[in-house]
């Protein structure tokens, strides 16, 4: 009975492998010998001709029933990495784990820190990381792939400077295959203290700033209903300590897209069903291949995630700036220039602080602190941070 469960269950979250269009980049090629894999997975990697030391490692998780090669050609994953220089890892799932390839997201061993298939994923960033002197990495997914990456940004914010899910569902909604139907569909209502909760409990000693997450769901979705994206924005808005009402509302595509304190975001893909969005074409901000679960719908998911996680250029990192000379006006005494990150590592800021920071001036964007008596402003009266 159980394994008939987990069949239907497979079944229902599963995407068709797909193929690469003649002319693609060259497919991602395996590499052995990463860690000790306790999830057993394998490791695909694809980087570009001629990328320097330092760039971004970005982790792409397919699919049911696909693996890295037709992932990594239908989502456009390669095309982006030549444009903006970043190494891509494709982690591909075996049917000993799974019979339809699927991550397993619902399963506790395979998203707890240090254990099972997210340990296997995190060394794979780590191997990926000394090859190429990598310092960030982010991660997105698909559908099963989108339930890992929560657990991944969960378990690991230590890790994965920024996250895409997509058709996914928030961590911690399921622990079987029972409780893994009822989040995929009617879904799981919970408030997003209760969502934030199982974010920081995944790493309770941790106290550093947490990942950016970007949401994309399509409203016509009968596979992962799409409550589940408003559930996932609770959840990372919470621990990500923000609100829930968006600073940002507009289009992008002509899609309602939402942000909220400058570390979530949701897209919300009208008329979309199950998959991934990708506007396939050669113009900037186009990507991937149609296919099944692989939608065309006028939007690359892929660029967009990019765009908002800030590796969209490929210029070497900023230099950490230093230290202005100290102006003469009171009430403050020196001042220094830095990001909100730049700001939080160098413990000017506390992490409720960092995030209201970088709400209001952006993450990538230095700004100026002021030194006051009782410690740092962003306000030249010494008023306290916003």
């Amino acid at each position: 009975m159980a394994a008939g469960v987990t069949v239907l269950l497979l079944a229902v979250l599963s995407v068709v492998a797909l193929s690469g269009p003649a002319g693609a980049a060259a497919p991602p090629q395996e590499v052995t010998g990463f860690g000790t894999n306790p999830g057993n997975l394998r490791m695909f990697r694809y980087v570009p001709p001629g990328l320097g030391d330092g760039r971004p490692v970005v982790v792409a998780l397919h699919g049911c029933t696909q693996n890295a090669a037709g992932y990594a050609a239908g989502t456009g994953w390669t095309r982006l990495a030549d444009t903006y220089e970043f190494s891509v890892v494709f982690p591909q799932q075996q049917t000993a784990n799974n019979a339809n390839s699927c991550f397993n997201w619902f399963e506790t061993g395979d998203t707890r820190r240090d254990s099972g298939e997210a340990l296997s994923i995190k060394q794979m960033v780590d191997r990926a990381k000394r090859d190429n002197g990598s310092a960030s990495a982010y991660v997105s997914g698909l559908s099963a792939g989108g339930g890992m990456t929560s657990a991944l940004l969960a378990a690991y914010p230590d890790v994965f400077s920024g996250g895409g899910v997509i058709a996914g569902l928030p961590h911690g909604c399921a622990n079987s295959v029972s409780s893994a139907f009822t989040c995929m569909s009617p879904g799981v209502g919970s408030s997003p203290k209760e969502w934030g909760d199982k974010v920081r409990a995944a790493f309770p000693s941790y106290s550093g700033p947490r990942p950016k997450v970007s949401i994309w769901h399509g409203t016509t979705d009968a596979t992962v209903q799409p409550m589940n994206a408003t559930e996932l924005m609770e959840q990372f808005t919470d621990a990500n300590g923000t609100d829930q009402t968006p600073d940002t509302t507009d289009t992008v595509g002509g899609y309602p897209h939402r942000v909220y304190g400058g570390t979530v975001e949701t897209y919300q893909l009208t008329g979309m069903g199950h998959g991934q969005p990708v506007d396939p074409g050669t113009g900037a901000t186009q990507c991937g291949t149609a296919a099944a679960y692989i939608l065309d719908v006028n939007i690359c998911s892929a660029y967009h995630l990019v765009r908002f996680w800030g590796i969209d250029d490929s210029a070497p990192p900023t230099p950490t700036p230093t230290p202005t000379p100290a102006p003469t006006d009171p009430p403050y005494t020196d001042t220094v220039i830095g990001t909100a990150t730049d700001h939080y590592v160098a413990r000017r800021v506390t992490v409720a602080e960092y995030n209201r920071l970088g709400a209001a001036h952006g993450y990538n964007t230095p700004f100026t602190l002021y030194r006051c008596e009782a410690g740092w402003s962003d306000k030249t009266d010494c008023s306290p941070i916003i």
